[in-house]
This record gives C-alpha cells, structure tokens and sequence, in this order.
C-alpha cells in the first residue's frame, strides 16, 4: 500500500497525494493512564492509527500525531480520578506530582496555549496546500479544545473560504450503529487498540476476579469483554464516517 504519512514521504510524493485528494488528518492526544492494560499513549495511538486508515481508505494524508501541550490539569486521570491515588502508586510517583498548579500556569493558561497550539497546525496545514484539515481527537476533552481552534481560524479565512477544518473523535459518530462506543480503557478503546495497535495491549494485567475494581478505567463495557473482531468492527465503522464527512466538505469547497 502507498505511503501516507506525511512526514515519511518525499516531495514528488506529497504533490501527487495531495493534488489527488487534498485532505490532511491528524491525531490529538496526549499521555494518560488507560489502566494497566492499555499503553498510557493509547489516545495518541488511536487517532494517529485511525488517521492512516482514513488516508488509505479514501485518499489524503496522515500528519504526525500530536501528543504534547494538551492540558494536564482538568480531564486527566493523573490529577482528576477519583482512584488517581492508586494509579501515583503504580506508577511509582508521589501524588504530589500532580497537585494542583504542578505545571507552572493556570488551568486557562493551559487552554490558550494549546488551542494556540492548534490554530498553528491548521495553518501550516493550509499553507502545504491541503484544503481540508482533519482533527480527530483521540482524548475526548480536546474536541473542545479543537472546536475552539477551528473557530479562530475559521475567523481569519475570507468570505469564500478555500478550506475547512473539522474535528471529531469518532465514537459519536457511530453510536446509532454501536450503542456503546466511547469510553475510558473499556471495551471500546481496548478493543480499537487490540485492532489497531495490538502489541500496545496486554489483557493478562487486568485481574481474573471480575468483582475486584480495576484502576482508571471507566464509562463503558468491562475490558476484559474486548476483542480484536469488535475493535476492527468500530475502526472500520469510524474510518467511513470520517472519510465520508471530508469528502463532503471538499465537495462543499468546489461548489
């Protein structure tokens, strides 16, 4: 299959991508405690992986993921769980770690920056000529991060604009066809990683004993009722929602 990453391609190779289907994805995310099964850049992993599925599947290209300055102290299990005592332990740190304030700035401060953050990317997106760029958020908090984003610079494109930006983590887009889609280490992610990123999962962590707690996980089905064949199910089923939404608002941009 030809290569869709962008950064691993050479110039003549971008131009012909890009001049075929001028869609660029990208993957949000961050590092975050997924419980002990789940790889911490699960996230990350996820979109970055669904957004290679969308280039393959229906033209464009994948941009590099983007895994840092997405806001650490609201939405993060590290500081916000209510268990996130037990995940300072196994992971070996001091809950002080993770006190409030333990990242120099405040929560808005935090905000500002990383949708500043975004609104570069769509830009320099825009500037290598793709027409529409794709956000998929991987951490679902950061949609509004990236609605935010997309608002800025959606406020400094002309009347007649000659791209669009969109942003979506996925699982809302299918929950007509799987009610149970979207959650924190259940089902849902550990299957789509089971799928998409198998060697990031190690189902023998969880504990046999389905009445002890598991850790920073939450939100949906038990995990240990994941599977790769559901995982790929939900990826396939996310990946044509997506590639069709960017189709429609390239199509959009030429009427």
């Amino acid at each position: 299959m030809s290569k869709v990453r962008y950064n691993e391609m050479l110039p003549h190779e971008i131009v012909a991508a890009r001049e075929e289907c001028p869609i660029a994805y990208v993957g949000l995310g961050g590092v975050e405690w997924h419980g002990e099964h789940l790889a911490v850049g699960n996230d990350t992993l996820k979109a970055d992986m669904l957004a290679v599925r969308c280039a393959e599947q229906g033209g464009g290209l994948a941009f590099p993921a983007l895994y840092w300055g997405e806001p650490r102290q609201s939405h993060l299990m590290e500081t916000n769980a209510e268990d996130r005592d037990l995940i300072a332990q196994k992971m070996h740190l001091p809950l002080e770690n993770f006190a409030p304030g333990y990242m120099g700035r405040r929560v808005h401060e935090e905000d500002r920056f990383y949708i500043e953050l975004l609104v570069h990317i769509l830009r320099q997106m825009e500037s290598l000529g793709f027409r529409v760029m794709v956000l998929i958020a991987g951490h679902y908090p950061l949609l509004n991060h990236a609605r935010a984003a997309i608002e800025w610079y959606s406020l400094g494109l002309p009347d007649a604009p000659a791209t669009r930006a969109w942003v979506c983590s996925g699982y809302e887009l299918v929950r007509d066809q799987i009610p149970d889609a979207g959650d924190h280490a259940q089902k849902w992610e550990t299957s789509l990683l089971m799928a998409l990123r198998p060697d990031c999962v190690d189902m023998d962590r969880l504990p046999a004993d389905r009445e002890q707690k598991l850790i920073g996980t939450g939100g949906g089905t038990d995990p240990r009722d994941s599977s790769p064949e559901y995982g790929e199910a939900g990826v396939k089923a996310v990946v044509a929602a997506i590639v069709k939404r960017a189709h429609e608002l390239l199509r959009e941009l030429s009427e």
